[in-house]
């Protein structure tokens, strides 16, 4: 099976074109492929498929095998795959995800290779219901206390396709995200469990941003972390509508437009191509 490895901001995932290639047991294969001793080495896989809706649909499996709604990083590298190979025609594409059909802006290269995105995330959803977590479903959650273990946090959270909560800390190089992280992912609060994006605020427009992606441990960068992140801080009055994230992996570029719609920029970039055979 022919695979391509690529990162958004250090956000890795393994993409398999399945215009050309079937993929029978897609989260069985995510284990597989993710396992960074015994595999391929990644956040998680995704596949490339036809659409009837958009230009190219993505699926996205994490490294436990679970499917997700969305990735912000990961739907960058599949429009950069995409234009790349020849999928799609044109700087202004169309991805269906889980979480809706996304449009697109591909800027190039002088070799008309992508080397970065801007997608229009679309709108928070804001409320319990939405998000989902339990509770009252018409309510919105900011700055709301949540005792974890030994801690008081508050938190702020929303949805973008998938499930986030968002914390503001002091410190985020210092946070104990490992001891934090999978309690919040896994509390009886949200029923599909959520993405928990730890904060630091360095002025109204600069933050910088760690991750606790469910199913996945801590990453390198979450796009959709980081567009619930210009939302929570804007709700919180922390931040303002612009806004740079400093993740792990690098840097994205974020606005919470007046129109509601969250829009992100940044890197796509492929690692290397290669073959995989399952023993």
């Amino acid at each position: 099976m022919k695979f391509t490895k690529m990162h958004g901001a250090g956000n890795d995932y393994v993409y398999i074109n399945a215009f050309e290639q079937t993929v029978a047991e897609p989260s069985r294969l995510a284990v597989e492929l993710s396992n960074r001793n015994f595999g391929v080495g990644s956040d998680g896989l995704i596949l490339i498929l036809p659409s009837r809706t958009a230009d190219v649909r993505m699926r996205m499996f994490n490294a436990d095998g679970s499917e997700a709604e969305m990735c912000g990083n990961g739907v960058r590298c599949v429009a950069k795959y995409a234009y790349d190979h020849g999928l799609v025609r044109g700087r202004q594409i169309s991805v269906e995800t889980g979480a809706g059909v996304l449009p697109l802006q591909l800027f190039t290269n002088a070799a008309d290779k992508v080397e970065r995105v801007r997608v229009n995330m679309g709108k928070p959803r804001l409320t319990r219901g939405e998000i989902p977590m339990t509770g009252a479903p018409d309510e919105q959650v900011i700055a709301a206390e949540l005792k974890v273990l030994d801690r008081t946090f508050h938190i702020t959270c929303a949805s973008m396709g998938n499930p986030h909560c968002v914390i503001f800390v002091d410190n985020v190089d210092e946070f104990p995200l490992a001891k934090y992280g999978p309690e919040i992912e896994h509390h009886p609060l949200f029923p599909n469990r959520t993405n928990v994006e730890f904060v630091e605020i360095v002025s109204p427009g600069e933050v910088r941003q760690r991750t606790w992606e469910r199913g996945a441990g801590e990453t390198l960068a979450c796009g959709t972390g980081a567009s619930a992140v210009a939302v929570a801080g804007v709700l919180t009055g922390q931040t303002g509508r612009k806004l740079v994230n400093h993740l792990r992996g690098g840097i994205l570029e974020m606005e919470w437009a007046e129109d509601g719609h969250v829009f992100m920029t940044g890197p796509a970039v492929q690692v290397f191509e290669g073959e995989y055979h399952p023993q």
